[in-house]
């Protein structure tokens, strides 16, 4: 027994010495080699417990409290208990076991204290910390000090309760941090974010003076202080400055999943019914474990919300009723789940099935009926039920009386022609404000605007008692005086007349009136004065003066000198030659070089020397539509970018024509040359070499970092122009009414510059740009009219459909639509991407309207389908996100079909 004891002794010294030094690994071990001996030693247990929760193992600990509950009682161990179900989020278990402690030590408060500001008893939360602050003197007091004005502004955030003025000091960040956050929930956002800037400062001066901090450490602590900043600038209406600040908190990646969660869905709320593609991207943010436990419940319940909103303006309506309908059984009087199902039913044109729950939801929850009510009179007028929506405003208590609620009662009766109801909602809104506040503005410009409606539809006489309560109220306003004046002379003549003396005498009214000036006024724009006579003299030169300016015409545009305007222009001048209908192809044995028969005069062979397409250096241009071997007809035609590749020795080159020195009739011209020459001239400042069948394996490379750019096709070129393509080529064909912007969006997805073209695409014009080792070839057709009767013959080598609509001009809305379910019956499952660009411009339509307009509701399930908001901003630094959303989305749908 004695070597026994020994043993046991050296053992709880080696337990003291690990602890002090804080390896409570080894620790672990010597108290688990004394509780083979002594199974039932309270301290062995409580080191063991100790250790357990300073290495993390929470749940080991608490089954240790657990199995030794005779030994180890409440009185014992309850702060050890109640940690570890803290720890384990059991924030309920752990409040009953503080609560059941026969003593409360100063750390089971500071324990309880955290305990309550997890469940949101912010009140009984602050006396626990302010009963601590006041009654304990240690090193901790600066903690308790961050921990109450975090409860003061949660109360001020959550509860929007006026905080009270506790004296605590701003000495370090995480104070002046939780004095901006109280000042938020107060609306004093210009004060909380000086006090936010604060806050930064001192982090950086604090964390600065730790030698082992790095500046990512650095920024990862400030992420939390950018992102309220961030939310203040949103609150301030500053969306782009807290959509690039909140951008930069996601790229540092930081470690709190609560902030991460938070950041992404205000950058949700910001995007709306726009970017649901980087929307859909944020979103997965949300979802990460443990964020339920990081966050307050109205936090998580907005989330939820957002989630629901995203999952119907992305069209997925299952889902959407689905987590609208989980949101109304954990909210069960919360009226916003029960909105969002209605407007997912709204978009399915099903408006019985909408107001029916609407009016379901108002009888079983009426506090909330002002809210649900207001929504079934929108949707009442949707429908063009003018009366319905009227009576349903109407029982709105908490707002019928008031002045905008009024004025939109009469407008709405006052279009139905119902004069008398109109002028009963004026009676009903008057007789309340007569009672409740009388004389007040409100109730006095009700009256005028009563009288002035009853004037203006000729009841006079029910227009005398509000215009005398008006004349009382002012006996100097001439102008009521007089409009009562007259109601009475249709009622009371005598007492029209008696009135009448109150006015103003006609000796006291100047008449002193420049009647020039009064003409020559702004408000008399379309009164004439008579012209004066002129003198003999003076006619003629008036008269040719006259005659000049008459003369004047507008410049006529420069015309062809053979144009026929009675002739119809050929449909297929846009397309190449050997690609039109008419073409037969050229006859044998015909003469190559026939001077006159080329353009401008030109003769072939000094097109082949201008061209500089058809040298050695020049690398190969643009492709054309179709086939350059044979003629092609209108149902075999081959788009642009899916060619074949030429055989090897398909094509020869003509031996160049020598220039006759000295020779008569000057240099000759040919602007296809001209076309050529300027590409070759890119293409040769890229320092590109041409593609040789030698260098084959070369080509299966990296594609380079600039993206490629192919210019418009503006005529045919030859067999030697067209090059071998790669077999992962993929097509994405773009189209879109003439002045959609398709160009520009086309420029600024493959160059990444903000260049903004306005000349609009007069046949073809391709973009190519590389991804991995996927090649994408974009495809824009013209939008002229007399082009969009080739955008089907495209189709048919598209992986992906792109089509652009300016948002800005709804007066197209509907000529885009036929056009675009004409492209969607050719192939029902071709990916689509609807691009409603020019969501910059002022009366821009939105994705929810523009959706609807485009009834793309009518779509149907069997295509992939995507609606983005677009923008492309000469001048701006950087591509939008939009822009860059599409490209991806673009990139993945092309690498799906794979």
């Amino acid at each position: 027994m004695a070597s026994g004891g020994g043993a046991v002794a050296s053992l709880w010294t080696e337990v003291n010495r690990c602890g002090q030094s804080g390896d409570f690994t080894r620790a672990l071990k010597s108290v688990n080699k004394i509780l083979q001996e002594c199974k039932d030693d309270i301290t062995a247990l409580q080191c063991k417990v100790v250790c357990l929760i300073q290495n993390g193992s929470f749940k080991e600990a608490l089954n240790v409290i657990n199995t030794h509950t005779k030994v180890l009682s409440s009185d014992v161990i309850a702060f050890e208990k109640a940690y570890c179900e803290y720890r384990l989020n059991r924030v309920e278990s752990a409040l009953k076991t503080i609560e059941s402690a026969p003593e409360q030590t100063d750390k089971l408060k500071e324990l309880y204290g955290q305990v309550l500001y997890r469940l949101e008893r912010y009140s009984e939360c602050q006396a626990v910390y302010r009963d601590l602050i006041r009654n304990s003197q240690d090193d901790y007091e600066e903690e308790r000090k961050t921990n109450l004005s975090a409860v003061v502004a949660a109360l001020s955030a959550w509860e929007k309760a006026s905080p009270e003025d506790l004296g605590l000091p701003e000495t370090s960040y995480e104070l002046c941090y939780n004095s901006a956050c109280t000042l938020i929930g107060q609306g004093q956002l210009a004060e909380a974010m000086k006090k936010l800037r604060e806050a930064e400062e001192l982090c950086r001066i604090s964390l600065s003076e730790d030698s082992d901090m790095t500046e990512e450490d650095i920024d990862s602590e400030l992420a939390v202080i950018h992102s309220q900043m961030a939310y203040v600038m949103q609150l301030q209406g500053r969306t782009e400055d807290a959509l690039q600040l909140y951008n930069q908190v996601i790229k540092l990646k930081p470690t709190d999943v609560g902030l991460l969660a938070v950041t992404a869905n205000n950058i949700i709320t910001i995007n709306k019914d726009q970017n649901v593609f980087d929307s859909k991207k944020k979103v997965k943010l949300t979802n990460a474990d443990g964020v339920e436990h990081k966050l307050a419940k109205k936090q998580l319940q907005a989330i939820e919300f957002n989630k629901a909103l995203l999952a119907m303006y992305t069209n997925q309506a299952d889902q959407c009723r689905k987590l609208s309908s989980s949101l109304q059984s954990q909210n069960p009087g919360h009226p916003r789940p029960v909105l969002i199902q209605v407007a997912q039913l709204c978009r399915e044109k099903q408006h019985s099935k909408a107001l029916e729950l609407l009016q379901r939801f108002s009888e079983q929850h009426p506090e909330s009926a002002p809210e649900i009510k207001l929504t079934m009179a929108q949707l009442y007028l949707t429908q063009g039920h003018v009366t319905k929506a009227c009576d349903i405003l109407r029982t709105v208590e908490d707002f019928k009386h008031k002045p905008g609620m009024v004025s939109a009662l009469v407008t709405m009766y006052s279009h139905e022609e119902d004069i008398d109801s109109a002028i009963d909602v004026f009676s009903q809104a008057i007789q309340y404000y007569q009672a409740e506040q009388p004389g007040s503005s409100a109730h006095l410009s009700l009256v005028r605007e009563a009288a002035d409606f009853k004037l203006k539809y000729g009841r006079k006489k029910e227009a005398i008692s509000d215009l005398e309560q008006l004349w009382k109220q002012n006996t100097n306003d001439i102008h009521t005086l007089a409009q009562l004046i007259s109601a009475y002379s249709l009622v009371d003549q005598e007492k029209a007349k008696s009135l009448s003396k109150h006015l103003p005498f006609p000796d006291t009214m100047s008449f002193n009136v420049d009647v020039d000036e009064l003409e020559n006024s702004h408000g008399a724009t379309y009164v004439r004065k008579k012209a004066a006579k002129v003198t003999g003299e003076n006619l003629p030169k008036e008269e040719g003066q006259g005659d000049a300016k008459k003369k004047k015409k507008k410049k006529k545009g420069k015309l062809p000198k053979n144009y026929d305007p009675k002739a119809t222009p050929d449909p297929e001048r846009w397309l190449p030659m050997r690609e039109r209908s008419y073409y037969r192809g050229r006859k044998k044995g015909k003469k190559k070089e026939q001077v006159g028969k080329g353009t401008q005069g030109a003769t072939s062979g000094a097109a082949a020397e201008l061209d500089a397409s058809k040298t050695a250096s020049s690398p190969p241009t643009s492709p054309r539509p179709g086939s350059g071997a044979s003629s092609a007809t209108s149902s075999n035609m081959v788009p642009p970018r899916q060619q074949k590749p030429a055989a090897s020795g398909a094509t020869r080159k003509k031996p160049q024509q020598k220039k006759k020195k000295g020779g008569k009739g000057g240099c000759s011209f040919d602007w296809r040359s001209c076309v050529r020459n300027v590409e070759s001239f890119i293409f040769e400042a890229k320092k590109e070499k041409p593609v040789e069948k030698e260098t084959e394996k070369e080509t299966n490379k990296e594609a380079p970092v600039v993206p490629e750019i192919i210019h418009p096709v503006a005529e045919e070129h030859g067999k030697g122009d067209i090059q071998a393509e790669k077999s992962s080529s993929r097509q994405v064909l773009v189209l879109g009414l003439d002045g959609a912007g398709k160009t520009s969006l086309l420029h600024c997805l493959a160059t990444g510059t903000m260049e903004h073209s306005v000349t609009p695409t007069k046949g073809f014009n391709a973009v190519s740009i590389n991804k991995e080792d996927l090649k994408i070839e974009f495809l824009e057709i013209g939008g002229t009219e007399d082009l969009r009767a080739y955008w089907k013959r495209y189709l048919s080598k598209a992986e992906v459909l792109v089509y652009v609509v300016d948002s800005s001009d709804s007066a197209r809305f509907s000529l885009a639509k036929t056009h675009l379910h004409e492209l969607i019956a050719e192939d029902p499952h071709l990916a689509l991407v609807v691009l409603a660009n020019k969501q910059d411009q002022e009366g821009a339509c939105g994705i929810t309207d523009l959706h609807e307009a485009l009834s793309l509701g009518e779509v149907g399930d069997q295509r992939k389908l995507f609606l983005i908001g677009t923008h492309v901003k000469a001048g701006d630094s950087e591509v939008p996100s939009s822009v860059q959303d599409a490209r991806d989305l673009i990139v993945q749908l092309v690498s799906d079909t794979n």
